[in-house]
């Protein structure tokens, strides 16, 4: 237990002098290889992991205990989790998986602790007559009804 804490130490004390960088995941498996994913306001460099990574390995003795390190970023393709990582996507179209099953994709508008704002558009049929008319409307999801949330992905 001492080793994790001195591990969970070392990062909290990396991503204090890093402001801009924010951890998403530390994991340890049972033979001691750490991952640790972490996102940034302005992305994450390959520099930001390698020096979170001799952050912690060079304060470590291998001799004392035997471990493995892995500092990533987290991908596009990996789902938001925190309100920072929601933030910085302010503007980015995400699809949302709520917790009741159904899906939602909208512009991704406002943040703050509690919940998402998204900015739904689509075409709906007139209500009277023929035809469809364009549709824009606010959702406001709070984190609790959300069960994943991607970017999407646009070519």
């Amino acid at each position: 237990m001492e080793f994790r804490k001195n591990i969970e130490t070392l990062l909290n004390d990396f991503l204090q002098t890093r402001e801009d960088l924010f951890l998403i995941d530390l994991k340890f498996s049972a033979s001691d290889d750490i991952t640790v994913i972490l996102d940034g306001d302005q992305g994450v460099t390959v520099q930001d992991c390698l020096d979170a990574s001799r952050a912690i390995e060079f304060n470590m003795d291998r001799e004392e205990h035997d471990f493995s390190l892995q500092v990533m970023s987290a991908g596009l393709s990996e789902p938001l989790s925190t309100p920072r990582q929601f933030q910085k996507n302010i503007g980015r179209e995400i699809e949302v998986l709520l917790t009741d099953s159904s899906e939602i994709e909208g512009e991704l508008v406002k943040v703050d602790e509690e919940k998402i704002t998204l900015v739904l558009r689509y075409r709906k049929p007139k209500d009277v007559g023929k035809g469809k008319v364009d549709v824009e409307e606010e959702k406001e999801i709070p984190y609790s009804d959300i069960k994943k949330a991607l970017v999407v992905l646009k070519f």
